[in-house]
């Protein structure tokens, strides 16, 4: 955030594609979530940010559901597409005896944002944002690659678990905010890559806490202390957009991962990414 002659300009955050819907098999239980809806969420807590959720849902109770739960939530949600011919986002979860969750081959049904392509207007409001969240795995991804190329956004990804590495390095030179879920034993190439390239590279380690290299330099933020976990989902989401948000306002490493670890430790204390 900066201020031009008094005048406070915000910082326009785009976070794609990814929104849906939780579905409880065998109850009647919902909830709404998605990485980027996720993200979206705890980047609206911030007064300097602008939060614009681009997506695609269908014409169903899902969609609806969706954006109820997102109605207080400071969020333009303009430029999420409604797609009449297809099914929103959804994930039937199922649960053990002793409630853990689990999850089926065909559980998840996502066509619709996981082959998402971006038209040209959505196009222009990428080139024209600030900051940009996406996961690894969405189908716009590749367009998003491109556009950073040519363009001045920063752009914020979660690789999530992902482990090709040598894949992954091929678009470090692109990524300002280069997010994993990772474990100690994989600090050393994050810390080798941030000696070739400009981003940040965060890896969150669960209990163990949060690692950030920059230029070879290593800051780290131990995880809070948390008696009771009621539920993992959405905690990375949370973590990322606290980071992100934070240093973008900010541009100090350690608070941004302070503040990533505050979202992240208020997210485990409730169902759901939110």
């Amino acid at each position: 955030m900066s201020s031009r002659g008094g005048e406070v300009v915000l910082i326009n955050l785009v976070a794609l594609p990814c929104l849906c819907v939780d579905v409880f098999d065998g109850t009647d239980e919902l909830r709404a979530g998605g990485e980027a809806l996720n993200f979206a969420v705890h980047a609206s807590k911030f007064e300097g940010i602008n939060v614009i959720l681009l997506g695609a849902v269908g014409q169903d109770p899902y969609a609806e559901f969706i954006m109820n739960s997102i109605s207080d939530k400071k969020i333009d949600v303009s430029n999420v597409r409604v797609e009449k011919d297809k099914v929103t986002a959804n994930n039937r979860t199922y649960l053990t005896k002793d409630g853990d969750r689990y999850y089926k081959e065909d559980s998840w049904t996502g066509d619709i944002v996981d082959k998402m392509i971006l038209n040209q207007e959505e196009i222009e409001m990428v080139k024209d944002s600030d900051v940009v969240f996406i996961h690894f795995w969405a189908g716009c991804f590749g367009q998003i690659i491109d556009l950073k190329k040519h363009n001045d956004f920063k752009l914020a990804v979660d690789f999530v678990e992902y482990r090709d590495f040598e894949d992954m390095e091929k678009y470090a030179p692109y990524i300002d905010y280069f997010m994993i879920s990772g474990e100690e034993s994989l600090l050393p190439i994050f810390e080798d890559w941030s000696k070739k390239y400009l981003g940040l590279f965060n890896m969150s380690l669960a209990d163990k806490g949060s690692v950030t290299y920059q230029n070879g330099k290593q800051y780290y933020v131990p995880a809070d202390d948390v008696k009771i976990i009621v539920d993992t989902t959405g905690c990375g989401d949370s973590y990322h957009a606290g980071f992100v948000c934070s240093h973008m306002i900010n541009e100090d490493i350690y608070e941004a991962m302070r503040v990533g670890t505050e979202f992240a430790t208020e997210t485990l204390s409730h169902y759901g990414g939110f």
